[in-house]
């Protein structure tokens, strides 16, 4: 829930990394969902000034995540030392209110998310941990090219994490109001890390957004999803390799995941395609026998070949560019991040990764 780094410049950063979410909540992502999903259009956002905030308020509003805090048996010490040195940071609300609203079509996205360099990198990285990876995966059924993937979007293999004080991004956001509940709920889960002892305050940094690590996570999803991966009793996704890839094929693996399968492929769809039938909502599957009777053919033209497994059609440029019929783990990795572009991208870089 997926960010997992995006644009602590603008677009650089927002095309580097994306993270892990929960299907009830924003995308953790919440840098770069808006770019690639197909939602719908949401009204400009509000500001402090619009909603009655002024920053000069920010100490106040403090107080009361203290109390909160409190009343959800957050220790004093924990409180004192995690709010100690909390600001409003600015640059946080600049960016949460200039998220880019689909200003590219997919393959400008993937051109720029999946570099040659990128794949190079990623399959040295593939070949360098492939023990570790393949015994992640035997043990949850996540193919180790998905992890890998993973990490290279999120995190650019753990190179771009985020400086942000954690504490301060999401006090700040939460303050901000458009997300209210959402951030400080993740704030109240940042908190319990540090309750915990599962690192230090002056440690807990990551993205504006408030999502952390090589994996990017955000706070709920670390305390739901981290994973020990070497048994040392610690789950440390900013420093741990062995970390990282179990916590994100624990994500998957609890988030439905289907032991090797595969995420989905290019396809073309006839001219009068009924654009009701496109989406991954639950109704709208069908058999790719039922989908080969409705017209829908291989990239290169051929026909689908009879199958009774379950897929859905995505068109994330609205029938303007390409076409795809993805399957269940598809819609899993959309769990991590709700963007047709995202789960694409991730598709296709472990698509590169295994070849």
């Amino acid at each position: 829930m997926k960010t997992p780094a995006i644009c602590l410049t603008v677009i650089a950063f927002m095309l580097s990394s994306f993270s892990a979410t929960s299907a009830e909540e924003p995308p953790q992502s919440l840098e770069n969902a808006p770019i690639a999903s197909k939602p719908e259009a949401k009204p400009a956002p509000a500001t402090l000034a619009q909603q009655g905030r002024d920053p000069a308020e920010f100490p106040a509003y403090v107080e009361t995540l203290k109390t909160q805090a409190r009343s959800q048996g957050i220790s004093d010490n924990t409180i004192n030392s995690a709010f100690a040195n909390v600001h409003f940071v600015d640059r946080v609300v600049k960016s949460d209110q200039n998220q880019l609203e689909k200003k590219i079509m997919l393959d400008e996205y993937l051109a720029r998310v999946i570099t040659p360099e990128k794949i190079e990198k990623a399959r040295e990285q593939y070949q360098k941990h492939k023990t570790e990876l393949n015994r992640i995966s035997k043990r949850t059924g996540v193919q180790s090219q998905y992890i890998v993937a993973l990490w290279a979007m999120e995190s650019h293999f753990g190179e771009i994490q985020g400086k942000e004080d954690i504490i301060s991004a999401l006090a700040t956001l939460a303050f901000e109001g458009r997300r209210e509940a959402f951030f400080t709920k993740e704030l109240m889960a940042s908190l319990k890390i540090l309750d915990q002892g599962l690192i230090k305050p002056e440690e807990l940094k990551g993205s504006w957004a408030g999502a952390m690590g090589q994996s990017q996570f955000m706070p709920t999803s670390y305390l739901h999803y981290g994973a020990d991966g070497d048994g040392d009793g610690k789950i440390d996704i900013w420093t741990n390799i062995s970390d990282v890839f179990a916590s994100t094929a624990n994500y998957l693996q609890k988030e439905g995941w289907k032991a090797g399968g595969s995420w989905g492929r290019e396809v073309v769809i006839p001219n009068d395609f009924d654009t009701a039938l496109e989406g991954t909502k639950t109704n709208q599957s069908k058999t790719v026998t039922q989908w080969k009777k409705l017209g829908v053919t291989l990239k290169d033209g051929k026909p689908l070949h009879a199958s009774n497994r379950k897929a859905w059609i995505v068109t994330p440029d609205d029938n303007l560019g390409r076409s795809f019929l993805v399957y269940n783990n598809f819609r899993t990795i959309m769990h991590w991040n709700r963007s047709y572009y995202f789960a694409i991208s991730i598709g296709t870089m472990a698509d590169a990764i295994a070849r």
